[in-house]
């Protein structure tokens, strides 16, 4: 799998412990960012229909239904941070 933060390759050899972090960036490996059902286009931004809802993506969580995917695709994350840009830059304050 690929850490969703720093992109850093990371072997999982049994599964993807609560408290495992990425040795790159020291960012949680079982958060959502990281999980194979982690999908911007869905419900709660999940493909797995009974997942709990998680509001934080970057946080650990204990999701029973984590599956390690390939990290979050460059396309949602730039996607993201274009409508946030976007959004800044319609409602900042006018002088």
């Amino acid at each position: 799998m690929k850490c969703w933060k720093c992109a850093r390759e990371i072997e999982v050899k049994e599964r993807v412990g609560f408290r495992d972090h990425c040795p790159g960036c020291d960012r949680a490996l079982h958060a959502c960012l990281n999980c194979e059902f982690y999908d911007v286009a869905y419900n709660n931004q999940c493909r797995e229909t009974q997942a709990e809802r998680v509001v934080d993506k970057e946080r650990p969580n204990f999701c029973d239904f984590f599956r390690p995917g390939k990290g979050a695709k460059p396309a949602q994350v730039s996607r993201d941070a274009g409508a946030r840009a976007k959004l800044d830059q319609l409602f900042k304050k006018k002088p």
